[in-house]
């Protein structure tokens, strides 16, 4: 019997709009961004290889995502890819640098779908 919270969970994941999930995904690589900063620091190198990998996993998934027929794929595919580039560096480097780096660059696209989500929802009440 599954836990009361985990189902609940579910549900929300199951009926979010394609900008809801976004955000969320978003929201966890910085969550997990942050996490494997704190362990890197706290010198818990298998913590923190764990929270970036889970950071990388979501841009991986972001990318394969992607609709190649539209040209801003290539763009965000690129930048999905520099991502991931630096959050191994950091990772095997164990330096915190290239993860601060990018920090400030997925908050900033982040951002950008959240506008554009709202842009969305707003030209479909007009339509409807």
């Amino acid at each position: 019997m599954q836990n009361p919270y985990e189902k609940y969970k579910e549900q929300s994941v199951m009926t979010m709009t394609g900008g809801d999930m976004i955000n969320l995904l978003f929201e966890t690589a910085v969550k997990r961004l942050n996490e494997g900063l704190k362990f890197l620091e706290q010198k818990d190198f298998e913590s923190s290889n764990i929270a970036f990998q889970k950071a990388q996993s979501i841009f991986t998934h972001l990318d394969v995502t992607l609709d190649d027929k539209y040209e801003i794929s290539k763009n965000l595919s690129a930048l999905y890819e520099f991502f991931n580039y630096k959050i191994v560096q950091a990772n095997m480097k164990k330096d915190p640098q290239p993860v601060e780096e990018i920090l400030p660059l997925i908050g900033e696209l982040q951002e950008s779908f959240q506008q554009a989500d709202k842009q969305a929802r707003i030209m479909r009440s007009q339509v409807s």
